[in-house]
């Protein structure tokens, strides 16, 4: 089974919690620090929320996630065939979970990536692809500050 996933930056992570509860009718399937995530099954969604103080309200990634490794390693070699630059990330940690990966940009410089879950992780990732620009130390999808996701993935 496929789905769409929408990563969403926001202000309070809490607030959005309990917003997001209430709109979809279900409690998130995951909550760590500055991060949760919930699995709609009607409609088909996976909601993913980063705290992220001054950028709430936009829109962080978007991405489908895929029932496999096999499937990831398909629509990699799917999308390079159509001449888009892919950037592949093969059992990486990020967003509190070990995934393999491909991310495409897209023509308004939208990141869009198509995952499979492999398994739970306690941290949140250090993904190399994905860091802040300039920003060495960063883990994925995190700003300068320990623990606090950006704008760039997950």
């Amino acid at each position: 089974m496929s789905r769409v996933q929408l990563a969403l930056n926001v202000e309070d992570l809490d607030e959005a919690i309990a917003f997001y509860t209430k709109l979809f009718g279900i409690e998130p399937a995951k909550v760590k620090p500055a991060y949760a995530n919930f699995v709609v099954s009607d409609p088909p969604l996976k909601l993913v929320l980063l705290e992220n103080p001054g950028s709430g309200g936009s829109l962080n990634h978007l991405g489908v996630e895929v029932e496999s490794s096999e499937r990831v390693h398909a629509e990699i070699a799917r999308l390079t065939g159509e001449g888009l630059f892919t950037d592949e990330e093969i059992g990486t940690t990020c967003c509190f979970a070990t995934q393999d990966k491909v991310w495409v940009t897209g023509p308004g410089g939208e990141k869009w990536e198509v995952y499979t879950v492999l398994a739970d992780s306690e941290t949140f990732g250090t993904s190399p692809q994905h860091r802040e620009p300039d920003a060495d130390a960063t883990p994925c999808c995190g700003s300068a500050a320990a623990n606090e996701p950006a704008a760039t993935c997950c």
